[in-house]
């Protein structure tokens, strides 16, 4: 049964402010990992949370190691969900590498890691010979489900600083980054920020190099909202014009020492820098990038899967009054059924920690947004489902 509805999720209540903090570093390259103490090789009596927050049983926890990568935007939630799972369940180590979520489906797909974090669900469609459902059902022998585990905002920041409070619109964007729209004092800009000190500087757009989900989500929003200003295809190698740098640092960094610069990146970095961060006018007038300008976006989205496969479907060319539209959500991509049940049950014990609503509320503090209640249960729903 499909388990779609359009419905509004209610996310408001649940999505606090987010944090100033840093929530994606890419200064890891090798991947971060978090090792349990070396004890006995017998299952640990201890929990891995306690009374868990969404039924109030205890999970044992098991022993043994797993291996993630993909989504570098996620990385220091990961960090965190691991960090403190270790001090419930010291005897499993955790391995995950933030190469980015092109990278982390591939690697998931070809069985050489245990899950993959994304920040866009696995493609239905075919894309360079490939659909990644089909592929990943024959790594898995079933079918693998995307499992939403935390949302994060996308700023467009940029390096104008006489201009700090600029507003642009999709049709904008997607002129900017198509080359069309070179300088700052461009008549289109002017139009969209009356009385602004518009520079004629030269604009220099920053794109992901690696195949990452933040373009594939900025692109859908290109897309969705731009309609026919934007020419590409939504996906996670970049379609447009500008400068390739690598990850998420990357790109923030040149934005932050090349004046005219512009990017599109996950919120921490910006704050990190002090990027100064566009106004986003859908149609409804501008909306600042704030906690509960994203919770209204979040408010928009609907389910869009099959079963326990819990998609979430963003509405990017939402009016919505206030609502912030350009968001994403980042996945665990796991196998639905595995044939190893050891690493399963591993699986089941960090995941069904990461996602409960305890941890889910520390994310906050380094500048995510915590999953809406309605999502949270289906989550744990699904992985207890896994097999």
């Amino acid at each position: 049964m499909k388990i779609t509805h359009s419905g509004r999720i209610a996310a408001l209540a649940v999505i606090g402010s987010i944090a100033l903090a840093g929530c994606g570093s890419d200064d890891n390259p090798s991947g971060s990992s978090s090792s349990g103490a070396a004890s006995s090789g017998a299952a640990s009596s201890e929990t891995a949370g306690g009374e868990s927050s969404t039924g109030g049983d205890a999970m044992d926890c098991p022993t043994g190691t797993l291996n993630g990568e993909g989504s570098s935007a996620q990385k220091n939630a990961m960090d965190e969900a691991i960090a403190s799972y270790n001090e419930k369940c010291p005897d499993v180590t955790i391995n995950y590498n933030p190469s980015g979520s092109g990278t982390g489906i591939k690697q998931f797909n070809a069985g050489q890691v245990d899950f993959a974090g994304s920040d866009s669900a696995l493609k239905t469609e075919e894309k360079d010979g490939v659909i990644e459902t089909d592929a990943a059902k024959k790594r898995c022998g079933s079918d693998a489900w995307n499992l939403p585990m935390v949302i994060g905002p996308i700023a467009v920041a940029y390096n104008l600083p006489d201009a700090e409070k600029l507003v642009l619109t999709p049709e904008l964007l997607a002129g900017i980054f198509q080359g069309e729209i070179t300088t700052w004092n461009d008549a289109k800009i002017a139009a969209a920020n009356e009385g602004a000190k518009l520079p004629d500087t030269a604009i220099k757009p920053f794109f992901r190099s690696d195949e990452s989900g933040t373009t594939d989500n900025f692109t859908k929003y290109l897309k969705a909202a731009g309609g026919d200003a934007w020419t590409g295809e939504p996906g996670k190698v970049w379609t447009g014009k500008g400068e390739g740098k690598e990850k998420s640092a990357g790109v923030a960094d040149a934005v932050s020492t090349t004046e005219g610069g512009i990017t599109y990146v996950e919120l921490s970095y910006a704050k990190d820098l002090g990027l100064s961060m566009a106004q986003i006018d859908n149609g409804s007038g501008p909306v600042e990038l704030t906690s509960e300008a994203i919770g209204k976006l979040v408010a928009t989205a609907t389910q869009d899967g099959e079963g326990n496969d819990l998609r979430l479907k963003l509405d990017y060319a939402t009016k919505e009054a206030g609502a912030y539209p350009i968001g994403l959500v980042t996945y665990e991509i796991v196998c639905s059924k595995n044939s190893d049940s050891a690493k399963q049950e591993m699986i089941k014990s960090f995941l069904s920690f990461f996602a409960s609503a305890d941890e889910q509320s520390k994310l906050e503090e380094i500048g995510y947004a915590p999953l809406p209640a309605e999502v949270q249960t289906k989550v744990a729903t699904a992985i207890e489902a896994l097999s």
